[in-house]
């Protein structure tokens, strides 16, 4: 066991875990944080993403070792003071969510996709949206909810 201190929804946590654990069931198991989802277990279809430094990764993949001293958000930290993210906002309104095994994923890929390019074509959001699965096939409404989550963050209406 291990002693790692990370931020994790913009509050400071402290874990004893095993280092080499995924970090995908710590967050789930130990934190209760279930809105990220285990889907192929091999970073192929994007239902673990989370941020790590605003950056997507893949929790199924990351030991937890690895976001020692880092920021994690989940899902669950994406919302600010009850008010939904834009892009939460915007997977409701172009009804992206499906099922929503998928959703958070998405959300946190595209969240990491807009850092890097507010102003994305439709080309680059499929670029970048294209390593999240799913099986719903909602990828027309999720280019549709991210064009539209860009827009809104651009003028700064964000969570």
């Amino acid at each position: 066991m291990e002693i790692i201190d990370l931020k994790i929804n913009r509050k400071p946590v402290r874990l004893s875990v095993d280092a080499e654990r995924m970090l995908l069931w710590v967050l789930r198991t130990d934190l209760g944080l279930t809105g990220t989802k285990y889907g192929c277990g091999q970073g192929h279809c994007g239902a673990c993403t989370i941020l790590v430094n605003e950056k997507a990764v893949r929790s199924c993949m990351m030991p937890v070792k690895m976001v020692a001293g880092k920021e994690v958000l989940t899902i669950e930290g994406l919302a600010q003071n009850g008010v939904l993210h834009p892009l939460q906002q915007a997977f409701v309104e172009h009804d992206a969510l499906q099922c929503g095994f998928c959703t958070s994923g998405m959300i946190l890929t595209a969240y990491s996709l807009l850092k890097d390019n507010p102003k994305p074509s439709d080309s680059d959001i499929i670029r970048g949206m294209d390593h999240n699965l799913c099986r719903c096939t909602s990828y027309v409404r999720v280019i549709k909810a991210v064009r539209s989550a860009a827009i809104s963050m651009k003028s700064g209406r964000t969570a």
